[in-house]
């Protein structure tokens, strides 16, 4: 009896404070015999890969950083869910959000940029989530954003748009049958920012969305002590090559570390190195101005 009086004050508690966590289901866009968009350099991977990778990297970030946040994905290997399938998964899991991760293909190769879809404008909070991903892919990933369209842009409506009953928004993270673009989605280092842009995106949403929910995990890597000091640009879950245009561009050599960790961050990025912390902060500062606003000061011994 008190054990049933314990699960009745505690299940009358959630719904008097309302949801203890959100669901999140992340789809891949095509799969299987379903390529997508192709890109008109055949060594550059079809759109279907492409979706795979951000997507998956996309939830790991939600995966490492967040907490309260249950990830479902409709595929995680190269098949093909039918659209009646994903969309019967996401309402049957009662998912709180439907993301699906796409890119985007136009007869013009001159076409570049993000976009992000919703059913309509009267689906006010997708809206809302779909603003937070092109602002984000525009000012902290530097691409450039098309800007929210619905289904009066399309000229057509989108099954997993119309039908899901959750909150659902369909992100297009460029243009494959743009060759710079295409280039730029194929690379490790295209895929984490556009991920990272996603999941920093929904982040601050869901934030804003669920004030009564604690989504962020306080529990950081411990600080290494000693009397070097360097300036972590970004971390990543595969290699990125150090001689990348956008590193380049920062005029200094990165160096790249690989991590023995339980996070699913592999390497980190690094330049500069300095006996004081406040040498690096003319390097940071131009650094943040250069495409890599997060960077931040590391302490090593």
């Amino acid at each position: 009896m008190k054990f049933f009086l314990l699960a009745l004050t505690l299940c009358l508690n959630i719904i008097a404070f309302g949801k203890d966590k959100v669901i999140v289901v992340i789809d891949p866009g095509h799969g299987g015999s379903d390529p997508g968009h192709l890109s008109q350099d055949k060594a550059l991977k079809p759109e279907k890969d492409l979706n795979l990778s951000i997507a998956l990297k996309f939830g790991k970030y939600i995966e490492e950083n967040l907490i309260n946040v249950e990830v479902h994905y409709t595929r995680k290997t190269d098949v093909y869910p039918s659209l009646d399938e994903r969309v019967e998964m996401a309402n049957d899991l009662n998912a709180d959000y439907f993301i699906s991760v796409h890119c985007n293909g136009s007869a013009r190769s001159s076409v570049y940029g993000t976009e992000s879809h919703v059913h309509n404008w009267a689906s006010k909070k997708a809206v809302r989530l779909a603003t937070e991903f092109e602002d984000q892919f525009e000012n902290r990933a530097k691409r450039r954003s098309r800007g929210v369209k619905t289904g009066e842009d399309r000229g057509h409506s989108v099954q997993v748009l119309k039908y899901t009953k959750m909150t659902s928004v369909l992100v297009e993270c460029g243009f494959v049958t743009n060759t710079s673009e295409a280039n730029y989605l194929n690379s490790v280092y295209g895929q984490e920012i556009i991920a990272s842009a996603l999941y920093r995106g929904f982040r601050d949403f869901i934030k804003r969305e669920h004030k009564d929910i604690n989504f962020i995990n306080t529990e950081k890597e411990l600080s290494q002590s000693g009397e070097v000091y360097k300036i972590q640009i970004m971390s990543s879950i595969d290699p990125v090559e150090t001689d990348i245009a956008e590193f380049k561009k920062l005029g200094v050599t990165v160096e790249r570390i690989k991590v023995e960790s339980k996070s699913m961050y592999k390497y980190k990025y690094y330049v500069g190195k300095f006996a004081k912390k406040k040498d690096c902060k003319a390097l940071l500062k131009k650094v943040k101005e250069n495409g890599f606003p997060d960077a931040y000061i590391v302490k090593f011994e």
